[in-house]
This record gives structure tokens, sequence and C-alpha cells, in this order.
């Protein structure tokens, strides 16, 4: 199973609830618990949800892009990110939201028993990097590798992400 962003709180918790069911796991620029830079983030992002979609775009791709990658697009070609950031809200914005304001599964890690793979992005504005090593320290036996990226790993640096996820599996087989 591989969960991403919020979706490493959904890995951890549905193989915790369901072990006969995941055979490997992997984590990536995940988090078990808020710190303030998601707190902080997550309250802008519920406030500009509804009122400013154009704004909420803007500081979405600040903490959501690598300084590095960021500053690779030209004037025009950010001006495109937001706008088409800004024109797809998807349903269901506002309840993930709500749910990263509430995760909280460092308790679950321990009883993870499932080979695990932790990617830390480490231009990560929005989960921080050392949340994602916490994530690794709290599950036993887990391998923590590190990508640079901001959080969105998959435009950022798919390739290096990909190789060490293959690697994981192919170690599974």
């Amino acid at each position: 199973m591989l969960g991403y962003s919020l979706g490493t709180a959904v890995a951890v918790r549905a193989t915790t609830r369901h072990p006969d069911r995941v055979t490997g796991l992997v984590l990536t620029s995940g988090f078990a618990r808020l710190d303030n830079r998601i707190r902080l983030a997550v309250d802008v992002w519920a406030a500009l949800l509804h009122d400013d979609p154009k704004l909420l775009a803007k500081f979405l791709t600040l903490v959501a892009t690598g300084r590095d990658h960021l500053e690779t697009l030209t004037p025009g070609q950010l001006e495109a990110a937001v706008d088409q950031l800004a024109a797809f809200v998807p349903d269901g914005s506002p309840e993930h939201v709500a749910l990263v304001a509430k995760v909280d599964t460092r308790v679950e890690l321990a009883g993870i028993a499932v080979p695990t793979l932790v990617v830390a992005t480490t231009l990560d504005g929005l989960a921080s990097p050392v949340l994602s090593r916490e994530l690794a320290e709290g599950i036993p036996g887990a391998e923590l590798v590190e990508v640079e990226a901001g959080h969105n790993i998959g435009a950022e640096a798919r390739d290096e992400w990909l190789a060490a996820i293959e690697k994981f599996l192919g170690r599974l087989s």
C-alpha cells in the first residue's frame, strides 16, 4: 500500500486495522502528527478554500513546491500552474482539510509489522522531512529514503521516487 501526504495516515490506519491485507507499505511526504507548520497551513487553507481560490492556489504552490523546482518555472508557467490549481478545487476539499487537522497516528506506528519504506521530501514546506523521519523512527524496521523535492514529489522528482519504490518492492519479492 502506498500513502502520500494525508494518505500516509490513512495507510497507517488501514495497515494496523487490517494487517492481513497489507504486505508492504510505502509512506511518502507523510506525517503521523501535525507540527506547527502544517497546523498553520491547514488554517490558511481552510480560510481561503471558499473565499479566494486563486490566493489558495498561490499559497499551496508556495508551500508544496520545492524552491529549486519553483525557480525553474518562467513567470508564465508559474501563473498557468496557479490558474490550473485554482480552477480545480475538488469536491470533498473541506473534509480533506478537516481530516488533516485531526491526524495523529503516532500510537499506531509501533503496531506496523510489514516491511515499510518512508520517503522524506527534503525540500517540503508543508510536511517537513522531520515528520517523515518520525514516521520511520516509529515503525519497527522501517527504511528511510530522502528525496530532494518539495511536497509535490511526483512533479519534482518522479524518477527518483519511483526508483526508490521499485528498489523497495524488489526486495519484497
